[in-house]
């Protein structure tokens, strides 16, 4: 009896424990404001220090951002808030103006006198 007693506590707290395992997702974001390397560096500097964020890269040259998460402490709403907070739009989240307007000039738009010169 005081093995079954043992058997069922410790099935119970593996049950636990796995159940408890917070799960990962992960989106592709479009990034379309990114510019440079120096844009991708700002972002995943930034991000990397955000509660929930497992991992983050940004591809420039495709202006996407793919990013993994845990669920159970943020969410992709939050996430194209944080971009949006550096400076960048995020998919449909506008980037915020007072970011925006610090970022250094090769990483605005170039409507706004920014962007990289073409190379010949």
């Amino acid at each position: 009896m005081k093995k079954l007693a043992l058997f069922l506590t410790i099935l119970f707290g593996a049950t636990a424990t796995f159940a408890q395992t917070p799960s990962r997702m992960t989106a592709v974001i479009k990034v379309p404001t990114v510019q440079c390397q120096e844009c991708k560096d700002r972002i995943e500097k930034y991000m990397s220090h955000e509660d929930g964020i497992q991992k983050i890269n940004v591809d420039f040259k495709k202006k996407t951002c793919t990013v993994t998460w845990l669920t159970d402490r943020t969410n992709i709403e939050n996430i194209k808030a944080m971009i949006a907070n550096v400076g960048y739009d995020a998919d449909d989240v506008t980037a915020e103006p007072d970011a925006y307007k610090r970022l250094p000039l090769c990483c605005k738009k170039p409507e706004d006198g920014g962007g990289h010169p073409a190379k010949p």
